[in-house]
């Protein structure tokens, strides 16, 4: 549920051409320092990230994702394209 919960908020806030989300949690689960939440990457591809630096873009995904980073998100990978970064 979580999954489709990211791609929910990250599909509204970019309308992204291209967006994957793996969840690597199972492969995580009960090492230290995880308090239950999931580890995620995902991948997008969007216009809204023409001009911004990887750090502009990364603070864009997680104010898009909010309350989830606090809970349900104990890791995340991101990797923020542009369209003429991904061909």
């Amino acid at each position: 549920m979580t999954a489709d919960n990211i791609r929910q908020k990250l599909e509204e806030a970019f309308k992204p051409e291209l967006i994957e989300i793996i969840d690597h949690s199972a492969a995580h689960a009960g090492h230290a320092g995880n308090k239950g939440g999931g580890h995620f990457h995902v991948t997008l591809v969007s216009t809204q990230f023409e001009g911004k630096s990887l750090v502009q873009r990364h603070q864009l995904v997680y104010q898009a994702l909010g309350d989830m980073m606090k809970d349900e998100i104990h890791a995340l990978g991101i990797n923020a394209l542009t369209p003429s970064e991904n061909s």
